[in-house]
């Protein structure tokens, strides 16, 4: 699928239109950086030492100072003033925030949500007044209710679906092997549409088991002195059941009108329908579940506050439903640290609740004029605990070894910061952790109508030449297909894979399961550790480890019945052999792992025996070390650690992270140069074959806390390398050098 050069040219340019103006000034805030100017002089420090107008985000800060009609969609005027609707994060011991929700009433604002496991609200306020909710002691980030977007079977054959030890066969009717039975997985998109029979069991039953809608309208009225919040979902309450009923969206004529939240599904967990032109159709996880959780409107676009409220809905049923996995192919622009962006906090909070969070990376990989960009990952792909997914380009073949990363695939390291006594410190996470197929990837389209005769979503009317009619075959209501391209496409196969590696083992942490993901991929030539993490997917690998593994991890990892070191290979197993072979394919796994946010460590250790970091509720980055715990509901005729009521976080000091036996890869990098592709930039296949070779320093002591792999901010203004500082424009688009691609479309490489 190619598109001429004119239509390619009216599409960027219609994006471009209203940040031409900004474009031109690209340069000027690249070499600014992240310092705060005149407009966010602070006068007087709170209780941790902080200005308050630091713990203003730069775009809301930008917002609030400048003259003319709002130019975001967080600001409106409204009565002679400007009001803007933000999300403000609190270390307050009180999860309901009862004092905080009554500051902005006071102010003449509106509570538009309270999110407990975020331990942040959504609220609606003058933007004079911003600066007295940051003064208070007991906020300590306010950010605005951004935009998120939509980031964008052979499937299973270029997957390693089809292994030997994970899947033998399958059709439309029938599978022999592991294919996610019993899973749930959320997906956080524009819907699901649960009449498409991709989604349907051998019996004819679909597998979407809830549709449920998180847009809210309380926020989108604009309201003042409203207080919407939800403070209370005590299981077999009256708020719980009213709550419910206005989310429920099982009953909606249409649950798709956008398209592209039922074909990221299809990735996950969708059956086969058509063959030959068109290319295989069958998901990954062909009998798991899938929960529809709607946080993308009709056009593809949603807010940081709906996703929120919708991984929140996820949380409190996870245990329910049995929900395991969460894909969110969305994406929000953010200056913000992982510490304190309210969406990755969120994320963070699923994590620690044992929910696998699968998150596309974005399709920001390169700008207009061409050249490669650095540093362009959204949120919640910047959070350490999630697994970010960027895509690959396959070539249209079941063999491995021309397989690329795409141009459009968002590159690390990850950019957000935070401002510790007056100095920027950034996250430079490395990230994405691996990438997966998503280019030109067939799967399902969302469509009314009967028979022939249909309506398209949104997106399958608008590019209907370059996504539908391609494919070549006959259109029928509920059967429907499309082919589409991006890291959207990328996460939910990533998705899928968790649910297979869940079935072969149930006990298995996120992190662990990350790990073993990395651990297992295939590394592609000449590809970094920014463009492609560990490698490609390898589902056969990540599977042989899954089996040779206790059941019992995630139930001692979280209740102290197992200890750093103690063996975690079940009786009668040991490492399978540390490659793969598939499609006539013979290749050594990467045998690498990202730990720490900036180390890259290897050795069968990390899998054979218990490291402290597969506890769920502990993530680590840097010098930084914190415990998330979730509080359960409790009381009469409540099932006990069943609903999530919100959650505690502490820091964690002198813990002992990794165990002896582990290998740190680290330091065999080296210091960051793009032109001597070193560091960051030196590629992963050469990191992996020194990690083969027996190459690194083994550890024998264990490890607490280090650097590790650290971007040089001299980078950013020598060797030619274009880095994102995420800069938020108008209506949340980010500019990194002109880059302003929207993801609602991505066109497919060759």
């Amino acid at each position: 699928m190619r598109l001429s050069a004119q239509f390619i040219v009216l599409i960027e340019a219609r994006r471009l239109s209203r940040a031409v103006v900004a474009a031109i000034t690209s340069v000027a805030v690249l070499l600014s950086g992240f310092g705060l100017g005149a407009a966010h002089a602070a006068p007087h420090a709170d209780r941790h030492g902080q200005h308050h107008r630091h713990k203003v985000a730069r775009d809301l800060g930008d917002e609030m100072s400048r003259f003319g009609a709002p130019r975001v969609k967080w600001a409106r005027e409204m009565g002679g003033a400007r009001h803007v609707q933000v999300i403000v994060v609190t270390d307050g011991v009180d999860p309901q925030m009862s004092d905080l929700r009554q500051t902005v009433l006071r102010l003449g604002g509106s509570v538009h949500a309270v999110h407990p496991i975020a331990r942040s609200m959504t609220v609606q306020i003058k933007a004079s007044l911003v600066d007295t909710l940051a003064a208070r002691d007991d906020v300590v980030n306010v950010v605005p209710n951004r935009p998120t977007h939509r980031t964008f079977s052979m499937l299973e054959s270029i997957t390693g679906a089809s292994a030997s030890n994970v899947r033998s066969a399958s059709t439309k009717a029938s599978y022999t092997g592991l294919a996610g039975t019993g899973i749930g997985i959320a997906v956080l998109d524009s819907g699901v549409m649960k009449a498409h029979e991709a989604f349907f069991n051998s019996s004819g039953v679909t597998r979407v088991k809830r549709n449920v809608s998180m847009l809210n309208n309380s926020a989108a009225s604009w309201a003042t002195g409203v207080d919407a919040a939800v403070t209370s979902l005590q299981p077999g309450s009256a708020a719980l059941a009213t709550y419910e009923a206005a989310v429920a969206n099982d009953s909606a004529a249409t649950h798709d009108a956008y398209g592209h939240g039922t074909h990221v599904a299809s990735v996950a967990v969708g059956r086969a329908k058509y063959y030959g032109s068109a290319g295989e159709t069958t998901g990954l996880a062909l009998n798991a579940n899938i929960y529809d959780v709607k946080v993308l409107n009709n056009s593809g676009f949603g807010t940081v506050s709906d996703a929120i409220e919708g991984l929140q809905w996820v949380i409190y049923h996870a245990k329910e439903y049995n929900i395991r996995v969460v894909n969110i192919s969305l994406a929000a622009d953010s200056t913000d640290s992982w510490e304190l962006d309210p969406l990755c906090i969120a994320a963070r909070s699923a994590t620690a609740a044992g929910i696998t969070v699968v998150v596309a990376a974005g399709n920001f990989g390169k700008n207009l004029q061409g050249k490669e960009v650095y540093g362009a990952v959204g949120s919640p792909g910047i959070d350490p605990s999630v697994i970010t997914v960027g895509a690959a380009n396959f070539k249209d073949t079941v063999g491995r070894a021309d397989d690329v990363v795409t141009s459009f695939s968002s590159r690390g390291p990850t950019r957000g910061a935070k401002v510790v006594n007056g100095v920027t410190v950034r996250d430079n996470i490395l990230k994405p952790d691996l990438v997966a197929p998503g280019n030109k990837i067939v799967g399902a389209a969302a469509a009314t109508g009967s028979g022939t005769s249909l309506t398209w979503n949104f997106l399958g009317n608008l590019f209907k030449s370059q996504i539908v009619t391609p494919l070549g075959i006959t259109q029928t209501y509920g059967e429907s297909q499309m082919m589409m391209s991006g890291t959207s496409i990328a996460a939910p196969a990533v998705a899928g894979a968790v649910a297979l590696m869940l079935e072969a083992n149930p006990d298995l942490t996120p992190p662990l399961i990350k790990a073993i993901l990395q651990y297992t991929a295939q590394p592609i030539a000449g590809q970094n550790l920014l463009q492609q993490g560990t490698g490609l997917l390898n589902i056969g690998g990540a599977v042989a480890i899954a089996k040779v593994l206790v059941t019992y991890i995630a139930q001692d990892a979280v209740n102290g019945g197992i200890d750093p070191g103690e063996s975690t290979l079940a009786d009668g197993k040991s490492m399978p052999a540390q490659s793969s072979a598939f499609n006539s394919d013979s290749f050594n796994w990467s045998r690498l792992a990202f730990v720490g946010g900036n180390q890259v460590v290897s050795g069968s250790a990390l899998f054979t025996k218990y490291q402290a970091l597969w506890n769920p509720r502990i993530t680590w980055a840097g010098k930084v070390v914190r415990k998330r715990t979730p509080v359960y509901w409790s009381g009469t005729g409540i099932a006990a650690n069943t609903f999530v009521k919100n959650f505690t976080d502490v820091a964690l000091t002198n813990q002992s992270l990794l165990t002896s036996g582990v290998v740190n890869i680290t330091s065999l990098a080296g210091a960051s140069s793009l032109v001597g592709k070193t560091g960051v930039f030196r590629p992963t296949s050469t990191l992996s074959s020194w990690a083969i070779s027996g190459s690194g320093l083994t550890l024998t002591q264990g490890l607490v806390l280090s650097e590790g792999l650290v971007l040089s901010e001299g980078l950013v203004l020598s060797e030619g390398l274009v880095l994102s500082e995420g800069l938020v424009l108008s209506e949340g688009l980010v500019l990194s050098e002109g880059l302003v691609l929207s993801e609602g479309y991505v066109a497919g490489e060759p």
